[in-house]
């Protein structure tokens, strides 16, 4: 395992106030605040804890509230809704400062027998013929070297390969509001379904926007051409998956007004099963 992943599920690991009640940890991102994934996955974390270990993950909405403080600890206030036979529901605010920063809603399941099918997959390249995220960064001359370094930084963790040129990459002309990365963690993971979930969580805030941004011809926080943060965030954990073996993650865009712009995903895994849907709106803002 990666120092870096290692580092990660550290900062995942949540410490225990009291009963229903956890404390986090930040650290710095690409963007001056806390990163919406690590407070999704902290937060699910929190709610998984006070879940019986045979009902897994089937979904999450989260609405981000206000911007995190990276140098300051975020609560996990965890509300124990509902305990049913089948299925069991937690909510989760986040709190930093006395306010909320960010709520959760999760569901999770004891596995079933049912009706079973899916999309089918993509095509796309194999994820061993692509760049690294550190040889296509640093293979941009206009990307300043600091923030290549703290995008390496913030990524360290986990392995994720862009199929074509990211938003931050090649900018200025519109594109197909389509995008494509494949991740794994750098590193082996505990065979613990949560911890998968959590993980995923984690890495799905990292690129879901970009395909706004594509359709528009904007290079995105990295180059400053576009203000942003997410919004809301939603996943639905189709079928059991790892997240240190390779996933693609396929990206779109159906539409962008009013100041706000809406990406759409699936996860797959590399044997082709629809693992995870994702949505995902966000502010994104031409600056002034």
């Amino acid at each position: 395992m990666s120092e870096a992943l290692q580092s990660l599920l550290d900062l995942l690991d949540l410490e225990r106030i009291e009963e229903d009640i956890y404390r986090g940890r930040s650290r710095s991102a690409v963007v001056p605040r806390v990163f919406g994934g690590q407070v999704a996955a902290q937060a699910m974390v929190a709610a998984g804890r006070t879940v019986p270990t045979d009902r897994y993950a089937h979904s999450l909405h989260a609405y981000f509230l206000r911007p995190g403080d990276p140098g300051a600890p975020i609560v996990y206030n965890v509300d124990r809704l509902r305990d049913g036979r089948s299925f069991t529901t937690r909510r989760v605010v986040a709190v930093q400062h006395g306010k909320p920063i960010f709520t959760l809603s999760a569901s999770f399941q004891t596995y079933e027998e049912g009706l079973d099918h899916q999309a089918p997959m993509p095509s796309a390249p194999d994820p061993a013929t692509l760049p690294t995220g550190e040889e296509r960064l640093r293979a941009y001359p206009h990307l300043p070297a600091e923030t290549v370094e703290r995008f390496l930084e913030a990524r360290a963790a986990v392995d994720l390969r862009y199929v074509d040129d990211p938003p931050f990459g090649d900018f200025g002309s519109p594109r197909e509001p389509h995008s494509q990365v494949w991740f794994r963690t750098n590193g082996k993971l505990a065979d613990d379904p949560l911890l998968h979930v959590v993980l995923a969580t984690y890495v799905s805030d990292m690129t879901l926007l970009d395909s706004v941004l594509l359709a528009h011809g904007r290079g995105g926080w990295a180059v400053g051409d576009v203000v942003g943060a997410s919004l809301d965030h939603a996943m639905w954990f189709h079928r059991p998956f790892r997240a240190d073996e390779w996933l693609l993650y396929d990206q779109q865009s159906p539409s962008a007004s009013g100041g706000r712009g809406l990406g759409q995903a699936r996860i797959h895994t590399q044997d082709g099963r629809l693992a995870v849907s994702v949505v995902q709106e966000g502010v994104v803002r031409v600056p002034r």
